[in-house]
C-alpha cells in the first residue's frame, strides 16, 4: 500500500514538472512522425494479467510488398534514436503507473510471447507490477542476457523494499544521462527472448 502511495506521488509530481517537456515531445513526434503521437503495446502486467503500455512513437510505419512491417533497423527514424537514448519516449508511462498497471520500481515489461518461454523461476518476475525502471536497468539494460536480467529481476522481487526503490530511481537518472545499454548488440533495442538453452535442448531431441 506505501509503494502504491509512492507511485502515485512520484508519478503525479513528475508529470506536473516534465508537463512542458512531455508537450515538446509530443510536437516533435507529431512534427517528425505525422500522428499518432503515441505507441500503445500490450504488455503483461503483475500476475501476467494484460494492460496497454504507452511510449512515445520513435518508428514509422514501412511494409514490405507482403505488407509485412520493415525490420525496426528500417523504420526508426534519427528523431526516434535519439529520443530512445534519451530514454524520453517512456514518459507516457507515467500515465501507465497512475492507472495501477506500472510501478516506478520493478521489473521491465517484456512482450506478451515471452510468457509461455519463462521457466518456473524466471516467471516469479510476474508476482510485482512490471517497472518504469528496474534493478537490471541500472545493471547493464538492454546489453545484459536474458538469464541476467531474469536473475535480478528475481532478485528485486525477493528483496524488494522503499529503501531499494529510491535508490534505483536515482541511480537511474545516471544511467539515462550516460546513454548507455539502450540496444542490445546488433539490435535496435532489446533482442527477442527466445527461451531457455535447456528447453531447446529439449526440444531438438
Amino acid at each position: 500500500m506505501c509503494k502504491r502511495f509512492i507511485d502515485i506521488v512520484i508519478a503525479s509530481i513528475a508529470l506536473v514538472l516534465l508537463s512542458p517537456l512531455f508537450l515538446y515531445v509530443m510536437w516533435k513526434v507529431k512534427k517528425n512522425m505525422g500522428s499518432p503521437v503515441f505507441f500503445y503495446q500490450e504488455r503483461p502486467g503483475k500476475n501476467g494479467k494484460l494492460f496497454k503500455m504507452m511510449k512515445f512513437r520513435s518508428m514509422k510505419d514501412a511494409y514490405d510488398r507482403n505488407g509485412q512491417a520493415l525490420p525496426d533497423g528500417e523504420r526508426i527514424t534519427p528523431f526516434g534514436q535519439k529520443l530512445r537514448s534519451t530514454s524520453l519516449d517512456e514518459m507516457p508511462q507515467l500515465l501507465n503507473v497512475i492507472k495501477g498497471d506500472m510501478s516506478v520500481v520493478g521489473p521491465r515489461p517484456m512482450l506478451k510471447e515471452f510468457i509461455t518461454l519463462y521457466s518456473p523461476e524466471q516467471a516469479r518476475r510476474l508476482l510485482v507490477r512490471p517497472g518504469m525502471t528496474g534493478l537490471a536497468q541500472i545493471s547493464g539494460r538492454n546489453e545484459l542476457d536474458y538469464d541476467a536480467r531474469f536473475k535480478l529481476d528475481v532478485w528485486y522481487v525477493d528483496h524488494k523494499n522503499i529503501l531499494i526503490d529510491f535508490k534505483i530511481m536515482f541511480k537511474t537518472v545516471w544511467v539515462m544521462l550516460k546513454k548507455e545499454g539502450v540496444n542490445a548488440p546488433g539490435h535496435v533495442g532489446p533482442s527477442l527472448f527466445k527461451g531457455n538453452a535447456s528447453d531447446e535442448s529439449k526440444k531438438e531431441r
